[in-house]
């Protein structure tokens, strides 16, 4: 597979999942209660089992209509969505959740489109009016060709799909298709994959039978935990150190995406998890396997609470056996390869796009001529990537560097940027948005080291440059001084609490909006922005610290630059990290950058840090995290 065609994949399956993974609490639910009531369920019972059919035919569509059209429009989008969807529903007698999420997306930028048409045409007084009327036309004028047109096309296309792994099904063909969902996984293809094909495929199945072997192809995750438990025993010197953690996160979490980098590292040691997958597969065509629903995250208890009365047996050895034997087809090929002695080296960082260590650059360029303009990218462009800058803006004035320093999204990387700085798992994306850019990785934000290192190598690109091409570097520009009128102090000492505890992620961001928005920092609608940005990436940024804060459209739920200090002894679960600092971040404005790369430079310094774990007092609290606006 092409890079770029990767990268496409890659965002395409980002696109399903953000439709499919908000909801998939709904499927969850709607799979218990037809395990547990249905016909041939643990407790059948025909009064509470009337309950399955309708939330399957009509709820979970809707729901994909709806949010799919939030992601492209808000929620003005999601409501055409889901009207333009219920059209589909309604044309075709099989479950239209691709019809969801088809109609969503394009009722959405429909809607828009008009929207950014009419918007400085609309008298005033009467926005209200052409808002609801333009909204209830459009979303008629969709029902119906959904009902009367897609309908129809959509039920064929998904006819041919269904007939086509009927027919591997019933001619034990199925397994096959594990030659490429595993190679399809480590590429990040997986979303793409299991939203866009076997969950869908999987719950019309289920409708007719009862249980879907389709919802096991890529969601059984015991395949990864093989190969990361033969990483732990037989990898190399670091990957044992790591890998046990991966085995715990994997069996127990459903993360796979942690055992990726370990397959890619010896990219022979895919067999492995192929092997447990064919297993899998073949134990369940053969022996009527299946789920009643998709177990997600992919852990050990999604999948049992996913797995029929009627399929107990046969699941769990399907489950076992994947696991086992992609360990041993593993550990074989890692005892064949790995050198394991006393000189056993550490691993290098490499990226893993193209096997080049640290540095991406354009064939035939390793030097820098000049250097400007350096951005920071991550995904959106706003949380990480702001916190990046600072620390390297620091880390290049030590050695003598002043390059204008920007953050940006990934996806817009400017023409003017001499270099670019991104996450390792971006590279692929950084690399098809400025293919002609020498692009710097790292895997860890808040690491000092890396940021040496990538300062290293900024030196060494400087130096190698042609001896005519003298290497420049931006002065910065000292800010005149403003005059400003007096505000609530960014961090007030009752904002500061000592020895918190927390049952999970979710108490400790509730706990910080509740300060910032009783400070009078912020609005209420800023919790619920704070709880869907950890949704969105993960607020945990490393060396123990996490930062709760709203998203990019949060700005107008702002009325006051402010932050909130917890300290955690015991630490809080994010995402299979842990948090001892949860610091949470309203920032009016542009001052939210300034606010993440202040916290971001004084918690990189590791003495600050154990510092603030191990506070006593408020007041030592402030005089290490000195907030200045």
């Amino acid at each position: 597979m092409t890079q770029s065609l990767q990268v496409r994949v890659q965002k395409f399956g980002a696109v399903l999942s953000a439709m499919v993974m908000p909801n998939i609490g709904v499927f969850i639910g709607w799979g218990l209660l037809a395990a547990l009531f249905i016909d041939t369920g643990w407790i059948p019972n025909k009064f509470l089992g009337v309950l399955v059919s309708p939330i399957l035919t009509y709820l979970l569509p809707i729901l994909l209509g709806y949010t799919a059209g939030s992601n492209f429009y808000g929620r003005r989008g999601g409501v055409i969505g889901a009207f333009a969807t219920i059209g589909v529903i309604i044309g075709s007698d099989i479950t239209m959740l691709i019809g969801g999420m088809v109609m969503g997306p394009i009722a959405a930028k429909l809607l828009e489109k008009f929207d950014n048409a009419v918007k400085e045409k609309i008298p005033t007084g009467m926005e209200m009016m052409v808002d609801n009327f333009s909204l209830g036309i459009l979303g008629a004028i969709l029902c119906a060709i959904g009902y009367a047109g897609v309908a129809p096309v959509m039920t064929t296309i998904q006819g041919i799909l269904g007939g086509g792994v009927k027919y591997l099904t019933e001619a034990h063909l199925l397994p096959l298709v594990s030659l490429f969902v595993a190679p399809g996984q480590v590429l990040f293809l997986n979303n793409a994959i299991n939203h866009g094909i076997f969950t869908p495929l999987g719950l019309q199945q289920t409708a007719e039978a009862g249980k879907s072997i389709l919802f096991l192809v890529e969601a059984n995750g015991s395949n990864w935990v093989g190969l990361a438990a033969a990483f732990a025993l037989f990898g190399t010197k670091m990957a044992r150190r790591s890998a046990p953690g991966a085995v715990i996160i994997m069996f127990f979490g459903g993360i796979a995406e942690v055992c990726f980098p370990y397959c890619l590292t010896q990219p022979l040691t895919i067999l492995g998890p192929i092997a447990g997958n064919f297993f899998s597969l073949t134990v369940l065509s053969l022996f009527d396997g299946g789920a009643i629903g998709p177990p997600s995250p992919g852990s050990v208890f999604a999948f049992y609470l996913m797995t029929p009365k009627s399929a107990l047996v046969v699941n769990s050895i399907a489950y076992f056996g994947d696991l086992v034997i992609s360990f041993l087809v593993t550990s074989i090929i890692l005892k064949l390869t790995v050198k394991r002695d006393a000189d056993d080296e550490e691993d290098v960082p490499v990226d893993t796009t193209d096997g080049t260590p640290v540095v991406i650059t354009p064939a035939g360029s390793i030097h820098l001529a000049k250097l400007d303009k350096v951005v920071f990218a991550c995904d959106a462009g706003m949380g990480s990537s702001a916190m990046g800058v600072s620390i390297l803006k620091t880390r290049l004035a030590k050695a003598q560097l002043h390059p204008n320093v920007d953050h940006v999204a990934v996806a817009e990387i400017p023409a003017d940027a001499d270099l670019v700085v991104t996450n390792v798992n971006l590279a692929a994306r950084a690399k098809t948005a400025a293919p002609s850019k020498p692009i710097l990785t790292l895997s860890n934000f808040m690491d000092q080291k890396e940021y040496d290192r990538i300062v290293r190598e900024i030196q060494s690109m400087l130096a190698d440059a042609p001896a005519s091409a003298a290497p420049t570097a931006a002065v910065p520009q000292t800010a005149p001084e403003t005059t400003t009128t007096p505000r609530i102090p960014v961090l007030k000492k009752e904002n500061i609490v000592l020895g918190a505890k927390f049952s999970d992620k979710l108490a400790a961001i509730n706990a910080c909006a509740d300060l910032l928005i009783g400070g009078g920092y912020a609005d209420e609608s800023y919790r619920k922005d704070m709880i869907a940005r950890d949704q969105d990436v993960s607020v945990y940024i490393g060396n123990g610290v996490a930062l709760p804060h709203g998203l990019a459209s949060s700005k107008e739920t702002i009325q006051n630059s402010g932050i909130c200090f917890y300290q955690v002894p015991d630490g809080v679960d994010f995402d299979g990290q842990t948090a001892y600092l949860v610091i949470g971040v309203a920032g009016k404005g542009d001052e939210h950058i300034d606010i993440l790369g202040q916290i971001a430079t004084c918690m990189c310094e590791e003495e600050n840090l154990q510092k603030l774990i191990h506070a006593k007092t408020a007041d030592e609290v402030l005089s290490i995290l000195q907030i200045k606006m």
